[in-house]
């Protein structure tokens, strides 16, 4: 598969992930390029790191490991049961040789398991008295998407034990430091009035105006150009396997039937694809998989133009006409489940097959759920949100999946309601953003400041002054503020994090000898 390359506003912060030395939480708005700075660090890093998510359709799309299936732990692992029953699971010293652990879509990741990471490391990591045995953590998310699932009859124990079922209230989170790194350009989107409302609706400060204009788009009477692929986004998977039913039945071309075949680890757990797979001539689908000779992305979408088969114990081929107006023939795609282990020979960590899934990489895409379409990027959607939301972040992901404003067609009128905010992110975020400058000291600051300005880069990973006891981490250009008075610049020094005072352009000639 080509690789397309990593833009040059994100190559610092992909150096950070490999050099620096504390932990580190990578987030961003949808669309700033998390999985492509993760997939770059995969194929780039020197480290011995094990790449890990919550579910295995998200570990396949990393080409990881489930965090379950890496520590060997039970659905029902607790802290005291890792203390218990997990001492003699050393995965042959696997866990000692770690330099990095980087966990994708940590926003799923419940408070408990963290915990029980954090003790199974410390069992057969390097160090028993460190924070996760010593191993440095990275955790890749976006905490307005996808949320940790607790049970209806966990709750009430679990408020007991922890503030929130997010990863950030795990017991071990107040031992760590961590650097925060936020990725702010969008690549997804470009218009900036449509930016301002989706960030608006991430950050719960949507306002009326912001309101009207998603309700411009408002149209109960849209009928689909034939023309165009338009996906509906619904709230339910009822909803959306409804919606293809109705549209699949409505073809009268013959109706094609594979079933996926599956071995090892994957059978009848993980489903990337249909396990039962029904197309027809005419039917809108989506793609599920990257291709490897760069023809199409997860998330494209196309229209089946025919099925050719080929002979007697073949695979049929697909032919599928894409959103880009190329034709493609598609045949049968392998996803693989690995694991990860330690050769002591190399000193290098490696990867063995334990599981297969096959099928054509390819759904039904008249229709999916919000939940699903979380990734992925397209032209023009139908967004449909009759009964409302229920869960945090639905809004958000459902709209920023459009790549315009003009691309989104609402079947109901958007309300405020619909926004549903957790206010326990955005307590976490804003106290984890900021520290006090009293940590820093005032010489090393300047030093720092007087070398960047020196550099005079152009671009790269920026720390933004808000006001003297603040900073975060963003990526954009380096510029100075005329509206605000303030300078933006870059600054690491031995894995430290500095905090700068807001200083005027004035100002900062002045301290720093620059005229």
């Amino acid at each position: 598969m080509s690789i397309p390359k990593l833009d040059a506003a994100l190559l610092p912060v992909l150096e950070r992930l490999e050099s620096a030395k504390n932990h580190i939480f990578l987030t961003g708005y949808a669309g700033t390029g998390k999985s492509t700075l993760l997939d770059f660090f995969r194929q780039k890093t020197k480290k011995k790191v094990a790449f890990l998510a919550p579910t295995g359709v998200a570990a396949l799309t990393i080409h990881g490991q489930t965090i379950h299936s890496f520590f060997g732990f039970r659905p029902d692992v607790t802290v005291d049961k890792v203390k218990r029953f997990y001492r003699k699971k050393d995965k042959k010293g696997l866990f000692k040789k770690l330099d990095v652990v980087v966990i994708d879509e940590i926003s799923m990741v419940r408070a408990d398991l963290l915990d029980c990471i954090d003790e199974m490391l410390r069992l057969h990591g390097r160090d028993v008295n460190e924070p996760f045995g010593g191993v440095r953590m990275v955790f890749i998310g976006d905490l307005h998407q996808l949320p940790p699932v607790v049970k209806k009859e966990e709750e009430g124990i679990f408020k007991t034990v922890y503030k929130s079922p997010y990863f950030f209230s795990a017991h071990v989170f107040d031992q760590l430091r961590f650097e925060f790194i936020e990725l702010e350009k969008i690549y997804r989107q470009s218009d900036e009035s449509f930016i301002e409302i989706l960030q608006a609706i991430r950050n719960n400060q949507l306002e009326e105006r912001h309101v009207e204009r998603l309700n411009a788009r408002f149209d109960p009477q849209f009928e689909t150009p034939s023309n165009k692929f338009f996906i509906h986004l619904t709230t339910t998977n009822r909803k959306a396997q409804m919606i293809n039913d109705y549209h699949l039945n409505r073809l009268f071309s013959e109706r094609f039937t594979y079933e996926s075949e599956s071995s090892g680890t994957l059978s009848g757990r993980v489903s990337p694809a249909p396990q039962k797979l029904e197309v027809k001539v005419g039917a809108q689908v989506m793609m599920v998989a990257n291709d490897r000779d760069g023809r199409w992305v997860n998330g494209s979408l196309g229209k089946v133009d025919g099925v050719k088969a080929v002979g007697a114990g073949e695979d049929d081929v697909l032919l599928v006409e894409l959103d880009t107006g190329e034709e493609v023939e598609v045949t049968p795609y392998t996803w693989e489940m690995f694991k990860i282990e330690y050769n002591p020979a190399s000193d290098r960590l490696q990867t063995e097959v334990t599981g297969t899934y096959r099928q054509y990489p390819l759904t039904l895409a008249w229709a999916i759920t919000i939940h699903k379409s979380q990734g992925k990027t397209f032209d023009h959607v139908i967004i449909d949100f009759d009964r409302g939301t229920f869960a945090h972040g639905q809004a958000y992901v459902a709209l920023s999946r459009a790549r315009s404003l003009e691309g989104i067609v609402l079947t109901t009128p958007f309300q405020a309601e619909f926004v549903l905010s957790d206010t326990t992110i955005h307590s976490f975020l804003s106290k984890f953003k900021y520290i006090s400058e009293a940590e820093v000291d005032d010489t090393e600051t300047l030093e720092a400041i007087g070398q960047l300005v020196s550099q005079a880069q152009s671009e790269g990973l920026l720390v933004t002054f808000l006001d003297k006891d603040a900073f975060r981490h963003v990526v954009e250009p380096l510029k100075y503020s005329v509206e605000t008075g303030k300078l933006s610049v870059s600054s690491y020094t031995s894995g430290t994090q500095e905090v700068f005072d807001v200083l005027t352009l004035s100002e900062f000639r002045v301290l720093t000898d620059i005229s």
